[in-house]
């Protein structure tokens, strides 16, 4: 059963119903072993951190950062903020120098907490120009601290001057006068053009959020969660404290890169995660199969087709298959799909929430055929994560979004813009009264940016409005769509649609390079460098020829008529993608002018 408790007293609510029931599972930074937390040494550390932010002179409504991984440590920052009514601003790992500068002034940051050694030195690097930041206070005990900052202590240390609880008395007059209209996040949108916009998230939003869901996902005290998305991404935020408030262990991922392997050692029941993980899972298995024999090959494809029919035709439609199928689906699935799922660490699957982009329908249909709940939805950051989402047990449609959740009212504008108002939505960005205005229509509806339509109550996203290409034919180009459907192959890594004003689409893509050289030496392909491969006529031959297969559907002006393969990966570095790994087309654009503009010559 939930709690929906303000999250100023939520974790310690929590542990007085569960106590020394495990938690937090979680790896120390760098560390090999899985450790865990009870509820109730969760909800010791969490007081901690509160009394510790007092003894640092935190107001209530301050903003504090914090600049990590994901840790046990960022979730006691979090709830020992809001525990004291002050406001916690997330920056992606990732962040670079520039843009935690541009947060730390923009929210007039006085203590930062930061994650391991990259965080540490860009916070160190930029504190000089950050004239409110008074003190760094850093997770990993294993960092290095500049000998001249005098501004940088290890958060163990912090701690350490709170045992004792000294200021329990005053945080809990705070928590007693805690509001639902007190700031809980203002998260910064990576954004893929211009500045980022700081979200205001409430603490009311946040408890409509967890009730509306609380409806829809079943998620209980008996899953085991584990954290993949960072904390940061408003998607794994709000789903892991949805599943705080069920009761749910959750197993914290630190190194994203690190997911499979934690996937098979820890065996989570359910997990958020964004499309381009299935995609990955999809393109592995494919890989298996056509490197199989041709009997295995034909019957996994069978099994597959079985298990289409079975959940797609008739579970998805609400029907009940016909005894034949389920008696052939269920033999299936506790031999060949328990196989897979057992690969992958998910033997004990339960459902996995997916969204953040467009699901490629033959993924989709794929992870349902081998007995995987994947329920795709919709969301934003201003909308605190979920508008919509299938429900496990409810009909639903390959290609939808969902239903929207209770609470929100959705509207379809004359020019096919999604349009949302609830609870859940925000009240506007920080310090920027002016992109709040234009965000809103005049009887308070948020645009979205996307354009979509409803149909037997589920929602269907189109695509972004600012994303849609004109060619200079006067067609309308969704580059995101095509997109998803070329990143299935198991070639490719990236791509970026190129077709606005243009005579017609074109692409640049990254290739899986460690495949694409295991093809190339098969086919006797000499090379020395990535560059000998792009050039290759037989490997764009080869590439041509899988795109073409890919695109049959898509009409002949949306088909991709020339691409260029890229030696390197498009990266955050160079401005090209966003903290959310989302492409900022405008930056490829001008990156990749010269490489572009060849393909358009006579």
């Amino acid at each position: 059963m939930q709690n929906n408790s303000h999250l100023a007293v939520l974790i310690h609510e929590q542990a007085k119903q569960y106590g020394d029931r495990e938690v937090l599972i979680y790896k120390d930074f760098g560390g090999t072993e899985w450790k865990s937390y009870s509820w109730n040494e969760f909800s010791t550390k969490v007081k901690q951190v509160s009394n510790a932010l007092l003894n640092l002179g935190v107001k209530v409504q301050e903003n504090i950062g914090v600049f990590s991984q994901n840790s046990a440590q960022y979730l006691f920052c979090d709830f020992g903020a809001w525990g004291i009514r002050a406001v916690t601003i997330p920056f992606y790992a990732t962040s670079s120098e520039q843009q935690i500068q541009f947060m730390l002034n923009d929210a007039k940051i006085r203590i930062l907490f930061v994650g391991e050694q990259e965080q540490y030195d860009k916070a160190h690097r930029v504190q000089a120009t950050c004239h409110t930041l008074e003190r760094i206070i850093v997770f990993d005990r294993g960092v290095r601290l500049n000998e001249e900052d005098k501004m940088a202590m290890y958060f163990d240390d912090l701690l350490q001057q709170a045992e004792g609880l000294p200021r329990q008395s005053e945080v809990e007059t705070l928590q007693a006068q805690a509001s639902m209209d007190d700031i809980a996040n203002i998260l910064y949108t990576s954004g893929t053009t211009g500045d980022s916009k700081g979200v205001i998230l409430t603490c009311g939003q946040y408890h409509a959020a967890m009730e509306a869901n609380n409806k829809c996902v079943p998620v209980g005290e008996n899953d085991r969660v584990l954290n993949f998305l960072p904390f940061t991404h408003i998607f794994e935020k709000g789903w892991k404290i949805l599943c705080l408030s069920e009761g749910a262990r959750l197993i914290i991922n630190t190194y994203p890169q690190q997911v499979q392997q934690a996937m098979k050692e820890t065996h989570p029941t359910c997990m958020s995660s964004v499309p381009r993980f299935w995609e990955k899972v999809y393109m592995g298995v494919q890989e298996k199969i056509e490197t199989s024999g041709a009997v295995q090959r034909k019957l996994f494809e069978h099994a597959i087709e079985v298990g289409r029919r079975h959940n797609i035709d008739y579970l998805s439609k609400g029907k009940k298959p016909p005894m034949g199928l389920h008696l052939e689906y269920e033999m299936l699935n506790k031999t060949i799909f328990s196989l897979v799922r057992k690969e992958l660490g998910l033997e004990n699957a339960h459902f996995f929430p997916t969204a953040g982009a467009t699901v490629n329908p033959k993924v989709e249909e794929f992870v349902h055929s081998i007995g995987i709940n994947m329920v795709v939805g919709y969301g934003l950051t201003e909308s605190l994560a979920t508008v919509s989402c299938n429900h496990l047990g409810d009909p639903w449609t390959v290609g939808s979004v969902g239903i929207p959740i209770e609470g929100i009212s959705i509207r379809i504008s004359d020019d096919g813009e999604v349009l949302l108002k609830g609870p859940t939505i925000t009240r506007g960005y920080y310090n920027r009264d002016d992109l709040t205005k234009a965000a809103f229509t005049d009887d308070g509806y948020f645009r979205t940016g996307d354009s979509g339509y409803l149909e037997g109550g589920e929602l269907f996203l189109k695509e972004r409005i600012k994303d849609l290409y004109k060619t200079s034919n006067g067609k309308y180009i969704a580059p995101q769509m095509i997109e998803s459907k070329i990143l299935v192959d198991k070639y490719v890594d990236q791509i970026a649609i190129i077709a606005d004003q243009r005579k017609f689409v074109s692409a640049l893509i990254i290739p899986v390079y460690p495949l694409l050289e295991e093809y190339a030496r098969e086919h006797g392909i000499r090379f020395e460098s990535r560059e000998d491969l792009c050039h290759n006529q037989q490997i764009y031959a080869m590439m041509k020829e899988r795109i073409d297969t890919l695109q049959q559907q898509l009409a002949h002006y949306e088909q991709i008529k020339c691409f260029t393969l890229l030696p390197h990966a498009f990266s955050m570095e160079r401005g090209e993608l966003t903290n959310t790994l989302k492409i900022k087309r405008r930056v490829l654009n001008e990156n990749y002018r010269k490489e572009i503009d060849k393909m358009y010559e006579e």
